[in-house]
């Protein structure tokens, strides 16, 4: 029993995430979702886990790859491992701090999110729930 505490209680690596996201979007058999319990999002997981054979388990991995990839390694502990993000340091915003490759990723990732929305698979509200969260690393 300590010992799935001690596992329960890990820090959760961004990396692991996104490898385990990014083969449920590739990998033909139902492992989506797998990296919702890995992060600790059960009832998640369990909803990708019964909708793996229809394509919204896969569209929905994908867009958490680009997600976990652009969010950096602050926010994600922030997110998935209860470490709050510092604040302290004042930063002022510089358009040459943007890379290239991560607006392409951003930009992406919101045509994939609006044809979700188009095809009704995704609401208004988590359509724009998860535009702002991808506008919000490039601002």
């Amino acid at each position: 029993m300590e010992r799935l505490e001690n596992l329960l209680n890990q820090k959760k690596s961004r990396k692991v995430g996104i490898i385990l996201a990014l083969l449920a979007t590739i990998v033909p058999w139902p492992i989506a979702g797998c990296h919702k319990f890995y992060l600790r999002q059960p009832v998640w997981g369990v909803i990708y886990f019964l909708l793996w054979d229809s394509p919204i388990p896969r569209i929905a991995c994908a867009i958490d790859v680009i997600w976990y990839l652009v969010q950096g390694q602050e926010l994600f502990d922030a997110q998935f491992n209860g470490l709050s993000l510092n604040y302290t340091q004042s930063v002022d915003f510089n358009p040459n701090m943007v890379k290239p490759m991560q607006v392409e990723i951003i930009a992406e990732g919101l045509r994939e999110l609006d044809q979700l929305r188009e095809e009704g698979l995704v609401s208004e509200y988590e359509f724009e729930q998860k535009r702002r969260q991808l506008l919000d690393h490039i601002a």
